[in-house]
């Protein structure tokens, strides 16, 4: 056996001896750096059981028939991954049978055209067949469902399949997973009313309405995905009324009409994401008094009415979002025991009031976005709320699951691959832009109040963020002076405090702040010099626009008693005046800030292991929630051994 799996292993494999082949029954390569072309050496282990070489750099053409051919004890073979092209014909070849013992076979990105011919002929072999991310075109064949297994999984995302021959079959698929192709025409729903326990159906073409019996066929699934499609029509109730739906995304369609009540009354539901349609009325107040939601997602539809207080149920709620609706109520504070939550949107609605904080409510200790602009909130900000969200202050807090999470008592069945697979996600107006995050980056804090109707002084408990990297309060009617505080958010990248009624002098605390890229002082009252010799100052002149008692660079007004253009020196006087000393202090500030900062940035990273840390975590955060899927999973299998 050899497994030297999930190490840093890089350049070319060297030839296997040929000793090896009568003992040797497991070679597992896979999750290195290795490169070059595979050794044919390695397929003349004949008493080979398990075969992994995925997630390398391999190059070169496999001949899968050859492969089956010379390996007749193989049960598993994975070349996911790499940069091979695997050729699935069986060509003229007489060869048509699999080894007999064969139930595992990934292929993922292996530059598949087609589906293996000399699978079809098989009966009930595979568990696991995973022929995704390939260029494979046309119909899914209706044989496919014959050589799977009764608990089996089926990977067939991320090809260009456009349709499902008939008849087909699901009831011998445990995991089913067709999202990322060319799918259209109406949902496929089984004659016999089995579906895979996980089905993912989302990222195609389906353009029909939800069939009125698809609780029936969803009797025993978990999962259900079919977002971003193009479905129509309202959710029949019988998609809840029976099932054991555990985590349920209908997100990015057309659908509109009222929400049915039992999307929100079932005890085992994890996750309900229904963003992006068109969905009317009140959130129905039905959620369970055992409840184990964590994911609730509504944001970008038309619902009204307030949010219901059987939501303080769910006391295992990580993320909320409630943004771009039209829902009128005050401020949510009888969620204030719910421990686990992260993130808070309710952008974008008609909230209104305050948003007040006792000394035994507001504990969010490990919230990380708070979203509340574009409402009606007034009176001023919540100073106490904020020294209890630990989370942005650099404080780990440990919370506990509820004692609510009793599997026994619900039914509730472990983590699958789809935990893995479905990430929560948001969108947040950052650095000026509007940014989508696939999946929500840990590192990632954010407080956004702005376009409301605060009014008094920006509390100075803000500087005790240490760990806010976004920070908005742009847009209301806040007044006095900018804290001195906030030079003390060391990891601040964007700040905008525009278009408020601020006042006084801009504290020159500001220049600590090493990360920042954003910075939006304008429309406000305030005066003095814009300190100078700080990175404050390779910001543009637009930043501060609109503060008509601002000068200095890098506006081109100047402040009382600058040296301006000083008279021409005598001729005589001229010539014997020292070369250069027209000194340009403008420039010089500007460069000097601009070495400060740098050096600012540059220097924590070398001399600091946990700036260092930090960096590249939110590095990684952010390249996770952009980067696809299969990228993740490559990047959870080096990191944590997550195999699917």
């Amino acid at each position: 056996m050899i497994d030297l799996s999930l190490n840093q292993l890089s350049g070319q494999l060297v030839e296997f001896p040929n000793a090896l082949s009568p003992v040797l029954h497991t070679v597992d390569l896979g999750s290195n750096g290795l490169q070059g072309p595979i050794p044919m050496s390695i397929f003349k282990l004949t008493r080979l059981k398990h075969l992994s070489l995925s997630f390398n750099n391999f190059i070169g053409t496999i001949q899968l028939l050859d492969i089956f051919q010379n390996l007749p004890s193989l049960d598993s073979l994975d070349l996911s991954y790499n940069n091979l092209s695997v050729n699935a014909s069986n060509g003229n070849s007489n060869f048509s049978s699999l080894p007999n013992s064969l139930d595992d076979l990934r292929l993922a990105s292996c530059k598949l055209g087609i589906f293996p011919d000399i699978i079809k002929n098989q009966q009930e072999i595979f568990s696991y067949l995973d022929l995704s991310n390939n260029q494979i075109h046309g119909e899914i064949p209706n044989w496919i469902w014959k050589v799977m297994d009764g608990d089996g999984v089926l990977n067939l995302s991320r090809n260009h399949l456009v349709g499902m021959q008939e008849p087909y079959s699901f009831s011998y698929i445990h995991t089913l997973d067709l999202s990322f192709n060319q799918l259209h025409g109406k949902i496929p729903v089984p004659i016999v009313s089995v579906y895979p326990p996980y089905i993912d159906l989302s990222s195609n073409y389906f353009t029909s309405s939800i069939p009125s019996n698809i609780g029936d066929a969803l009797y025993d699934t978990h999962y259900f995905s079919i977002s971003n499609n193009g479905l129509t029509g309202v959710i029949p109730e019988s998609l809840c009324r029976y099932g054991y739906i555990e985590l349920i995304d209908l997100s990015n369609n057309s659908l509109n009409g009222r929400i049915p009540s039992c999307m929100f009354s079932k005890s085992r539901t994890r996750g309900l994401n229904l963003r992006s349609n068109s969905f009317s009325g009140p959130i129905p107040d039905t959620f369970p008094a055992i409840c184990l939601l964590e994911t609730l997602d509504l944001n970008g539809n038309f619902l009204t009415g307030t949010i219901p207080k059987s939501l303080a149920n769910c006391r295992a709620l990580e993320v909320l979002n409630l943004g771009n609706n039209e829902i009128f109520d005050t401020f949510p504070l009888f969620l204030k025991n719910i421990l686990t939550l992260r993130v808070l949107v309710l952008r974008s609605n008609n909230f209104y009031g305050r948003i007040a904080c006792g000394d035994n409510t507001g504990n969010w200790p490990v919230i990380q976005i708070v979203n509340v602009a574009s409402n009606n909130f007034s009176g001023v900000l919540p100073s106490k709320c904020l020294t209890k969200w630990h989370a942005m202050m650099g404080i780990k807090d440990e919370v506990h699951s509820p004692e609510i999470y009793n599997s026994s008592e619900i039914g509730f069945s472990s983590p699958s691959y789809y935990y893995f697979k479905y990430e929560d996600g948001v969108t947040v107006t950052n650095k000026r832009l509007e940014m989508e995050f696939k999946k929500i980056p840990r590192a990632f804090t954010y407080i956004d109040f702005s376009s409301n109707n605060f009014h008094g002084g920006i509390p100075k408990e803000l500087g005790q963020l240490s760990y806010l990297i976004v920070l908005n309060l742009s847009n209301n009617a806040l007044s006095d002076h900018i804290p001195s505080s906030f030079g003390e958010m060391q990891q601040l990248e964007s700040l905008d405090l525009s278009r408020n009624r601020l006042n006084g002098e801009i504290p020159t605390s500001l220049s600590n702040l090493n990360f920042l890229a954003v910075l939006d002082l304008s429309h406000n009252h305030l005066v003095g010099r814009i300190p100078m010799g700080t990175q404050i100052q390779t910001f543009s002149g637009d930043c501060f626009q609109g503060n008509e008692g601002l000068c200095g660079p890098p506006l081109t007004l100047n402040c009382p008693g600058d040296v301006t253009d000083m008279p021409p020196e005598p001729a005589h006087e001229a010539r014997h005046s020292n070369y250069g000393s027209g000194i340009k202090w403008n420039l010089i500030s500007a460069e000097v800030g601009f070495i400060a900062g740098f050096g600012g940035v540059i220097g924590p990273l070398v001399f600091s292991k946990r700036w260092r840390k930090y960096y590249y975590d939110g590095i990684e955060d952010v390249a996770f929630s952009i980067l696809p899927r299969l990228v993740l999973e490559k990047w959870l299998s080096w990191k944590f051994g997550v195999r699917k």
